[in-house]
């Protein structure tokens, strides 16, 4: 009878080994996400003005509140696909702003469900910082139709299944492994 091979046996050790180690960092960071988007539904809820954050780092600390930046100049005027306020699909007009005291904002003025570009020069502009870092404006501007805030329900919190994916693999692995060792041994018993 021949014995179990060693470094096949070591290596779908290791692998399981590996799996589990990223089903258990699944579950890490499905507590971390959690945390993060209860700190977002509470800054829904604050009614201090944050300042516009200059880059994605310092977002972090800001998303969903409210701000209120000065646009000096409009830079660039451009769209994407969006929603309303009301659900509806058609194309969220943004603006790229220079800043009074430096620095630069992208601002979504508004909705609308046809391709024209709405008439900006800049102002004051009152709304909900989202990811990007961008302005959603609220009340909208330049005539257009509000769009949909941003909501941090809407971010997606995969972790716990991408831990069951892991841990299941790991299993996989291994009834595998079994099952070829076990056909493996039994047919070098057969021949003796």
């Amino acid at each position: 009878m021949r014995r179990v091979p060693i470094i096949p046996t070591v290596i779908v050790l290791l692998a399981v080994a590996v799996m589990v180690r990223l089903g258990f960092w699944q579950l890490d960071r499905l507590a971390q996400k959690e945390a993060l988007l209860a700190n977002y539904a509470a800054a829904q809820n604050m009614s201090a003005d944050a300042a516009f954050p200059q880059n994605a780092a310092a977002a972090e600390a800001v998303l969903y509140r409210h701000s209120t930046v000065s646009c000096l100049k409009v830079t660039e005027a451009s769209s994407r696909s969006g929603r309303s306020a009301s659900g509806a699909t058609g194309f969220a007009r943004m603006v790229t702003c220079d800043l009074v005291g430096g620095g630069k904002a992208l601002v979504v003025l508004g909705w609308s469900s046809a391709p024209v570009s709405p008439v900006w020069q800049g102002g004051v502009v009152q709304g909900i910082i989202a990811p990007g870092p961008r302005l959603v404006a609220d009340p909208p501007l330049a005539g257009l139709q509000a769009n949909a805030k941003p909501d941090p329900s809407e971010i997606a919190n995969n972790h716990l299944a991408y831990a069951v994916q892991w841990f299941l693999f790991a299993f996989t692995a291994l009834v595998i492994y079994c099952l070829a060792l076990r056909k493996r041994l039994a047919a070098a018993a057969q021949r003796g």
